[in-house]
């Protein structure tokens, strides 16, 4: 629907703001944050939070803080301690790439970047194929799926768990490690989720220990898969070549193949979900799809700008700057709302309407700059083939019953989502 119909009146604007607050958001707000972030985006676009934060909505702001990594710090150890303290949560999120600054984030990334060259994605793309393949002929038979666990999930989890050499009858655990411990990104951490997050990583570090000293002992024949590369890499491969002499820690290969699986995961599992989801509330599109599928390029990346899979970032003023006409004291911590600068009308013509010929379309789903995902790559490949290849086969795909939401800010998704296809 044309920005028109969805914008509202100043007195409910002011209403959203006044009652906006991270640390309290209602099942309403999760649901649909938009008319939120477009009152934000409208009336308050640089907003200060009752905790002293700031909350960025507009495109060009959120870009100028992705750019600036000389003001803006991904660092994490000073903001995760208060909700972490010395918890294997702490350990996690403070050694996996994210969240760190150069020089540590430029050699991490520099040691991971084998693992997404093109022509490593394109050694994987027929595995991708034949696994979505799979999943159509299983939902063909069945007739009914959840669009979650039967399809949008189980695709980045078995790539990754091929991909680190995970035996497929040891994966169980992999999703439910991966929900908890990004679980604990949210902007309020509740005790059993600190307590189900702190649980995870120990389970999956212990896991991975056992994996890595089993590679070891038996290498895999196939050098290029991510657990081989990140091994020789790393301090666990005594004596050898390191580029550069530079070596991924032992905590730093554990943590980062732990990352590694848990954003391969979460990202292109929200991606597909919403995809579909989008498809569906959009017949229009679903249909012009089917009949165009050379559109699929164009359409992921409207699906990703509609419906970021990651909604919210966040940075830290290592000294005074300014945003705007805003000045941002040295410490200040910011929200990056993508979701809402995604959908800024100062950057792109009708930002709430789906349009999957949108071209150009530089929305921020991935990010910018230094900290752009490192598997962006690999997630938009996985979606393209698993959204092309069911929309081809599926002409008729229905919602079945009620679909339940992540019911998270931070990263926007489904847990499960029936739908019947045929």
């Amino acid at each position: 629907m044309p920005v028109a119909q969805v914008r509202i009146a100043d007195e409910q604007a002011a209403e959203l703001i006044r009652g906006f607050n991270l640390a309290r958001l209602s099942p309403a707000f999760l649901n649909d944050p938009y008319p939120t972030y477009t009152a934000l985006r409208e009336h308050a676009p640089i907003h200060r939070l009752p905790d002293g934060s700031f909350f960025l909505t507009r495109y060009d702001d959120v870009a100028q803080v992705y750019r600036d990594t000389a003001t803006w710090s991904s660092d994490k150890k000073i903001d995760f301690k208060p909700a972490f303290a010395d918890s294997l949560l702490y350990e996690h999120h403070t050694t996996s790439l994210v969240f760190n600054d150069p020089p540590v984030h430029t050699r991490v990334r520099k040691l991971l970047a084998p693992v997404f060259t093109p022509r490593a994605l394109k050694a994987i793309e027929p595995r991708i194929e034949a696994l979505v393949d799979r999943l159509l002929d299983q939902a063909a038979q069945s007739g009914v799926i959840d669009l979650i666990d039967d399809f949008a999930a189980a695709i980045p989890m078995q790539l990754i768990g091929d991909l680190l050499g995970v035996p497929q009858s040891k994966r169980g655990p992999l999703r439910k490690w991966s929900l908890t411990i990004l679980g604990a990104l949210e902007p309020v951490l509740k005790r059993e989720q600190f307590d189900a997050g702190v649980n995870s990583v120990a389970e999956f570090k212990d896991y991975l220990t056992k994996l890595v000293t089993e590679r070891q002992q038996s290498p895999g024949t196939d050098g290029r898969e991510i657990l081989s590369i990140l091994i020789n890499a790393s301090e666990f491969a005594a004596g050898s070549a390191a580029r550069g002499g530079e070596r991924l820690s032992e905590l730093e290969l554990l943590h980062n193949c732990i990352f590694l699986l848990n954003a391969g995961h979460e990202t292109t599992t929200n991606l597909i979900g919403n995809s579909v989801d989008l498809l569906l509330r959009y017949p229009e599109a679903r249909a012009e799809l089917g009949q165009h599928p050379d559109l699929i390029d164009t359409a992921i990346e409207e699906f990703l700008r509609m419906e970021s899979p990651n909604q919210l970032g966040n940075r830290r003023a290592v000294r005074d700057t300014a945003l705007g006409d805003v000045a941002i004291p040295a410490g200040s911590y910011v929200h990056l709302c993508i979701a809402a600068a995604n959908r800024d009308p100062a950057r792109l013509h009708d930002p709430d309407r789906l349009d999957i010929r949108r071209s150009p379309n530089r929305n921020l789903a991935f990010g910018l700059g230094i900290h752009a995902c490192a598997g962006m790559s690999l997630a938009r490949m996985e979606a393209r083939i698993a959204i092309g290849k069911l929309v081809q086969r599926f002409p008729t795909i229905e919602r079945v019953g009620d679909f339940v939401r992540g019911g998270r800010a931070r990263f926007r998704g489904f847990l499960h989502f029936p739908v019947a296809v045929r």
